[in-house]
């Protein structure tokens, strides 16, 4: 993580200094690595270096490193003397849930998929720590298998924590000093906790992907599952509890308090992307028949109120990925503790809508798309404004919305262009087909489009939008177009097992900018690259480079970069589920890398929570 100290401050008693800025940095390239060097290809891997020039036209160049924090699963510092397991997994009174697949070997679940992470400072300097302290707020998405090898038979509650670190003044290395699990149980859990981002007032915003069918979830022995896990209940658990943004506070003692926004639309929430005006929220949405999402929150630095909003495609070419411009359609205004008083007085799906799976024959249902299949809905009369944020991809597609994206994941903004930037994984059905108002060509590894943000914008009914930041279009960023191999999904493969070309992104997924750097990085969750990818995009030159190889079957997660704290700068980057094999992506390096990962990552049931840095010290930019 430390990477950029931006100045460095006088020593004690010497007079204020102006130091020189950054006025370029560029990424030097690494070669994806191979089955010549399988130690590289089963860990996370960095061959890349950080060149900058300052005003005063002297250069620096420091060669990059990864430095983990912990793997999941270990037994890391509790603050008080004890330990406890990173990753570990809690059920709604804060107990561990034991994983007893394995008789005799019983042991608490823990994730192997830490995904979003955020960086931060308060303060005050926490107990323990030698230097600077720094918390890092880490989320875990959910776990893969059981002690026994076999694929979970239903979800877990994911663990959330805060990480108290000793910043180290003289080369920025972070240091684990405390690791406290936060109690999410005032918000009744957290469900498939995925990407995160850190909001201009320093709170970490969370996500809960996927939303559970509430239409469907009493008969869903996948829902019914997670109720057993988290209350030891299957019928406890209210799919309308989840699905929403978790905000965690962090506090001087280590801990977290954590509260859900039921206002900001009930979706597959993946990062949320705060404005610079401190109210406009972009939001990813990872959903077949996903829709591209707008909140605008009434006050600053406040997201417990406000208007929900869906964009209209209107599409300009529809070749490759595609281009549009962008309408608004206002889908409702509410604040969030209305929307939870509904949920907690017991409504339910029925009381909000009908959803028929083909066309009945009474009048006043209405053709939508939803999850990759046609639905017909009818609106219960009184009834709209619970569905535009408790039905919110139905209700949406009712008003009109463009539902026919695929996996939205990341979104980014550049704040100096006006610019914001969302990842699509994979372009595939209903994205070409047509179905949800959108019909391009792919490919299908996905692409990152850019939007240019606008103030000055009416929604559908002419009503201005209270905003200068609004998305007024949509294209493809060339350079970062994926070029899938053969033309087309998993049709040709290179000699290591590549389905899309390695030296261009492929399914980018986690996206973050750094304005001082005028770099957007990209994290890739891909099957068709071999191993995954982290990379650095100059939106001023077009250079796109790889800086850092994840191990195989690993998805790149936990994105997050930090201008600077205390005269530092810093790239957050996880990883999950090393060696997730997919059949024929992995085929021929399989058995060369599997007892390699093994070795590296708990037998394969841990994955890494770190960060980038210069090898062999951390890098300071000016000197007095």
């Amino acid at each position: 993580m430390p990477m950029l100290p931006l100045a460095v401050p006088p020593a004690d008693g010497a007079a204020a200094t102006a130091h020189p800025r950054i006025r370029s940095a560029r990424f030097t390239p690494m070669a994806a690595p191979g089955l010549a060097d399988p130690a590289a290809m089963a860990t996370t891997a960095v061959g890349s270096a950080l060149e900058v020039t300052l005003d005063d036209g002297r250069r620096h160049r420091w060669r990059l490193a990864y430095e983990t924090l912990f793997v999941t699963g270990e037994h890391v510092p509790d603050g008080q003397g004890g330990a406890v397991v990173a990753g570990g997994c809690y059920d709604i009174d804060n107990r561990p849930i034991v994983d007893r697949s394995v008789p005799g070997r019983e042991r608490q679940f823990f994730s192997d998929c830490p995904d979003g992470m955020t960086l931060l400072k308060l303060d005050q300097v926490a107990p323990g720590a030698r230097g600077n302290t720094v918390f890092a707020v880490v989320q875990f998405e959910y776990v893969s298998r059981q002690a026994n090898g076999r694929k979970l038979p239903a979800p877990l509650p994911s663990p959330l924590a805060v990480l108290t670190l000793d910043q180290d003044p003289a080369t920025g290395r972070l240091r684990l000093v405390k690791y406290r699990q936060v109690d999410t149980s005032p918000v009744h859990g957290l469900w498939t906790a995925c990407g995160a981002s850190l909001s201009p007032w320093n709170t970490h915003l969370s996500s809960e992907e996927f939303e559970p069918d509430a239409t469907t979830a009493a008969g869903s022995n996948w829902f019914r599952g997670f109720s057993r896990h988290l209350y030891g209940d299957p019928d406890r658990a209210n799919p309308y509890h989840y699905g929403h943004v978790p905000e965690v506070t962090v506090h001087a003692d280590g801990s977290g308090t954590v509260r859900k926004h039921y206002c900001m639309g009930r979706i597959s929430h993946e990062v949320v992307q705060v404005m610079p005006d401190e109210r406009t929220v972009l939001m990813g949405d990872d959903w077949d028949n996903g829709g591209l999402f707008m909140f605008v929150a009434d006050a600053p630095r406040d997201l417990s109120a406000g208007t929900l909003f869906v964009a209209r495609w209107e599409q300009t070419s529809g070749r490759g990925p595609g281009a549009a411009r962008l309408s608004w359609i206002r889908l409702g205004a509410a604040s969030s503790g209305e929307i939870e008083a509904l949920v907690d007085r017991g409504i339910s799906a029925v009381d909000i809508i009908e959803v028929r799976s083909s066309a009945p024959e009474s009048g006043g249902f209405t053709r939508i798309p939803y999850e990759g299949r046609t639905e017909w809905v009818r609106i219960r009369p009184g009834m709209d404004r619970a569905a535009a944020f408790l039905e919110t991809h139905r209700y949406a597609a009712l008003r009109g919305g463009s539902l026919g994206f695929t996996k939205m994941e990341g979104t980014a903004v550049d704040a100096r262009d006006r610019v914001a930037y969302v990842a699509v994984s994979r372009i595939e059905r209903p994205m070409t087909d047509g179905s949800g108002g959108i019909r391009v060509e792919g490919p299908y590894s996905g692409a990152v489009y850019s939007l240019n943000l606008r103030g000055g914008q009416r929604d559908s009914d002419g009503r201005a939008i209270d905003s200068d930041w609004v998305p007024v279009d949509m294209a493809a960023v060339p350079r970062l177009v994926a070029e899938d191999l053969g033309g087309g999904q998993h049709r040709q493969q290179d000699a290591l097992g590549n389905f899309a070309d390695p030296d261009r992104v492929a399914n980018p997924d986690n996206l973050c900018f750094s304005e001082a750097l005028r770099t957007l990085f990209i994290g890739e969750d891909s099957d068709t690259h071999v191993n995954n990818f982290l990379w650095a995009y100059q939106v001023d030159t077009g250079d796109l480079v790889r800086i850092l190889s994840c191990p195989a079957g690993a998805e790149s997660t936990g994105l997050h970069a930090v201008d600077e704290i205390n005269g530092w700068t810093y790239i957050c980057s996880n990883f999950q589920h090393p060696g997730d094999w997919v059949r024929g992506l992995h085929d021929r390096v399989r058995d060369r890398l599997e007892p390699l990962l093994r070795a590296n990552y708990r037998d394969r049931f841990g994955a890494a929570v770190g960060y980038l840095t210069a090898a062999p010290e951390g890098i300071r930019l000016s000197m007095p």
